[in-house]
């Protein structure tokens, strides 16, 4: 096994790449989340990243992460799990049980049945808009021009949205996208900003990301 392959080793160079980017932005890596994508790994997988130190993960779908989340957050019970994919508004109860985060809201319906998860339970996970930043028709998200609506709809609905998130085209140079959503974001008074995975995350740090979502850098690639 190489330095590479443990994985406090991996997580601590990840760290090392949020600070030096935080740096050149001058800004401070503690305002950094790193959230780490645990998406199709299972328990035995994350286990060494959970004693290595880090406690924020992330889940791209409901019925996966509960396969395994209950368990994991029994043995460590400060894990916080975010909500990375898109959510079916008919599984809003079971994502507002179980996640501290949902970074997937993305259309008026869903809104509403999160509303009314909400008022059945005293759990209140923070909630991103997801932004369709580069208009592309296969991507969820809201689209661009609709985000000032959607916003709307949450606040009236008693939704605090607390960020804005997004997954810039692939291919194509991140910067100018994680740019337009850090200015939509200010725009429409959001303050968080989840932006940057793997590729891109020391990116999405200089342009102002709050947030980061890496998988990949952290487990290794997915068989």
């Amino acid at each position: 096994m190489t330095t590479g392959d443990i994985p406090a080793d991996r997580l601590d160079a990840v760290h090392e790449h949020i600070a030096r980017a935080a740096k050149r932005a001058g800004r401070d890596p503690a305002d950094i989340t790193l959230i780490a994508i645990s998406k199709t790994h299972d328990a035995e997988a994350i286990r060494p990243i959970i004693a290595a130190g880090h406690r924020v993960f992330g889940e791209n779908r409901v019925q996966e992460a509960q396969g395994k989340w209950p368990g994991l957050k029994e043995e460590t019970p400060d894990i916080e799990l975010h909500l990375v994919g898109q959510l079916q508004s008919n599984k809003a109860d079971d994502a507002v049980a179980l996640f501290d985060a949902i970074h997937s809201v993305d259309r008026s319906s869903l809104v509403k049945a999160l509303a009314k998860a909400f008022r059945k339970t005293d759990r209140r996970p923070r909630l991103f808009v997801q932004v369709n930043i580069g208009e592309e028709e296969q991507k969820g998200g809201c689209a661009i021009a609709d985000l000032p609506a959607l916003l709307d709809r949450a606040r009236a609905a008693d939704l605090e949205i607390a960020g804005l998130m997004c997954i810039p085209p692939q291919g194509r140079e991140p910067a100018p996208f994680f740019a337009l959503l850090a200015k939509l974001a200010e725009d429409n008074g959001v303050p968080l900003l989840s932006m940057g995975m793997s590729s891109d995350y020391e990116t999405a740090v200089m342009c102002g990301a709050t947030h980061v979502r890496v998988g990949t850098a952290l487990f290794g690639t997915r068989g």
